[in-house]
């Protein structure tokens, strides 16, 4: 298998797939709505100063790509049930094209969530510069590298019954720790956040609420999780398909 028609293969099947649809595109979008409607004449929310919808907007445009992104690894559980990286393994795909193909269709999932989400926001009348999108939407695009490192690597160390718990409460705990719902003070919580890839991606959807975006560490941090994660991911495939 050449890995241009792996990667359409993965691209075609993935947005065929109405039940991963209504969960990664639909219900950020749902939630965004429900959150926001009631609240959207709130033009100083919570006393931060920020409009509800635009608040509301850059929080679910944080957590709705993070949880499209590590979907992919729920996907791979299911393939690796059914014995498809056994099939794999006998062609000559490698692993960095397979990997490739897997990364870009979680991509490709975040950035419809993301053209969902501005839309929504559009709608109950969030109106930025040109320069806030063009920025939030860039440093969210490479926050979300990791996550999708972090997707392959979890999709190859459970099974296909356990990966639904799974992903849902890393997605959990890192958008709660990574101030998705809520700012993180200071302190130890505010330490540990920190060093945390969902938190650089929640300060890169907050550029458009006036936010200062990354400095120095969140480039490292960031860059740090991508290699290690990246790192397990590779492996974690080899290892499987050695053993399928």
């Amino acid at each position: 298998m050449r890995a241009a028609g792996y990667m359409r293969f993965e691209l075609l099947r993935t947005f065929r797939n109405r039940r991963f649809l209504l969960f990664s595109l639909a219900f950020p979008l749902g939630l965004y709505f429900v959150i926001a409607v009631p609240s959207r004449d709130e033009q100083s929310l919570g006393g931060s100063g920020i409009p509800a919808p635009v608040y509301f907007m850059v929080s679910l445009a944080a957590f709705g790509t993070m949880n499209a992104v590590l979907s992919a690894g729920a996907r791979i559980a299911v393939e690796r049930a059914v014995g498809w990286n056994r099939q794999l393994r006998i062609t000559p795909l490698s692993t960095r094209a397979y990997l490739r193909a897997k990364a870009v269709t979680a991509y490709a999932t975040a950035l419809v969530t993301i053209a969902l989400l501005y839309a929504a926001g559009g709608s109950l009348g969030v109106s930025l510069t040109a320069g806030s999108w063009l920025r939030m939407t860039a440093l969210l695009l490479v926050g979300l590298v990791p996550f999708a490192a972090l997707g392959i690597l979890i999709g190859h160390l459970v099974s296909a019954d356990s990966v639904g718990p799974a992903m849902g409460g890393v997605t959990a705990v890192l958008a709660l720790l990574g101030g998705v719902w809520f700012p993180i003070g200071g302190g130890v919580l505010h330490v540990v956040s920190q060093a945390l890839p969902s938190y650089w991606l929640v300060q890169a959807s907050r550029v458009a609420t006036g936010g200062s975006g990354w400095g120095g560490e969140g480039w490292l941090v960031v860059t740090a999780w991508t290699v290690v994660l990246s790192a397990g991911a590779r492996r974690a495939f080899e290892r499987d398909t050695k053993r399928a």
